[in-house]
């Protein structure tokens, strides 16, 4: 039996529909891809870690000094248990060597006489 033109044009249309079904599934198939999407946020991470940087660099070019203080605020504050120990030890060295110092003897007016 042979096909009317109808027929076989509605079963090519159909094929040529199927194949580009097929065609959209393997597009998604790798686009959803566990490596894809991996690669694809390393990307994106990768660029707006540069754009950070970037605006980062500019904002310190137009304010040096506020860089400045912002970095040594954020340091002290890093720092904050270091630096507390060594104000206490600093401090802790300032009074002992105030009470180590020994107290001169005064002469009193009796040893005077009696040196005399």
């Amino acid at each position: 039996m042979k096909d009317t033109p109808e027929i076989a044009a509605a079963k090519a249309e159909a094929e040529r529909s199927r194949a580009q079904l097929l065609a959209t599934a393997q597009e998604l198939q790798d686009r959803l891809s566990p490596k894809t999407l991996t690669r694809e946020a390393w990307e994106g991470a990768k660029s707006k870690g540069a754009d950070l940087v970037e605006d980062a660099v500019d904002a310190v070019r137009a304010r040096p000094y506020a860089a400045t203080g912002v970095v040594a605020a954020i340091t002290m504050f890093l720092a904050r248990e270091p630096l507390m120990d060594l104000a206490s030890k600093l401090m802790d060295g300032f009074s002992s060597k105030k009470k180590k110092r020994p107290t001169p003897k005064r002469k009193t007016p009796a040893t005077t006489e009696a040196s005399e």
